[in-house]
């Protein structure tokens, strides 16, 4: 569904560890451009670490809030801290998808369908009924905070 748009194709493109989402045609005119000379392509969605581990970056959630299967709804009360870098606990969950299995992968949003950032599930929705309201059931992994937390080093 990525790769095939609705009016053209586009591909993935790995520029200086950075994997990239760019239309065909964006591509072909970015040819020209020696790769010393070009800073960035396309949609940024993720980076290669130094280990070769693939970490998705803030940029891909337009992408993945399409697609996503597991999704949370966080409480206004806990959007402000989740948008600060920390996890959600049970306190501050205002929905949850249907049988989200521990350690899948989440997107969080807040109570107007808005999407704020992304996440690992810590508990399985049938668990987290059961927890205290202390307890974490979304763990932060990226969010839009990020834009203005990380913005010097977003393209280094």
């Amino acid at each position: 569904m990525m790769i095939n748009g609705a009016d053209e194709l586009y591909c993935f493109r790995v520029l200086k560890n950075r994997v990239f989402y760019i239309s065909e045609s964006n591509m072909r005119l970015a040819s020209n451009i020696g790769r010393d000379n070009l800073v960035s392509l396309g949609t940024c969605v993720g980076k290669f670490t130094k280990s070769g581990k693939f970490h998705l970056t803030i940029h891909c959630l337009d992408y993945l809030s399409q697609y996503a299967k597991h999704k949370v709804w966080v409480k206004p009360s806990s959007e402000m801290t989740f948008l600060y870098g920390n996890n959600i606990p049970k306190s501050g969950v205002g929905r949850m998808t249907d049988d989200t299995p521990q350690y899948a992968g989440v997107v969080i949003y807040n109570m107007s369908d808005v999407p704020l950032g992304f996440g690992v599930a810590a508990q399985s929705t049938a668990h987290v009924k059961e927890l205290d309201p202390t307890a974490n059931v979304v763990l932060h992994q990226c969010d839009v905070g990020e834009y203005l937390r990380f913005e010097d080093e977003m393209f280094n």
